[in-house]
């Protein structure tokens, strides 16, 4: 789910996708905060990882951990593999 078909507003807690930007093949679903961007009064930003990211179609937002998971496993295949975590 994009950040425009939903309707988010600053303190929920949102899922994202998150790659590694000194790994670039690494990604994983990541806990973010919806929350008032300082940089841009009146709009909202993700908050991760010490970060202000926009909030804005460019980021794929999932309102629940299960959906992130769904969404990282068509993209990327399981991460787990006989059982075992990777």
């Amino acid at each position: 789910m994009e950040a425009g078909s939903h309707s988010y507003q600053a303190g929920d807690i949102v899922y994202v996708i998150y790659r590694n930007p000194h790994t670039y093949n690494v990604a994983n679903v990541q806990k973010a905060a919806v929350v008032h961007n300082p940089e841009r009064p009146g709009e909202l930003a993700l908050f991760l990882y010490e970060t202000y990211y926009p909030l804005d179609a460019g980021i794929a937002v999932y309102p629940s951990e299960k959906e992130a998971e769904m969404a990282f496993e068509e993209s990327f295949g399981s991460t787990y593999e006989g059982g075992l975590e990777w």
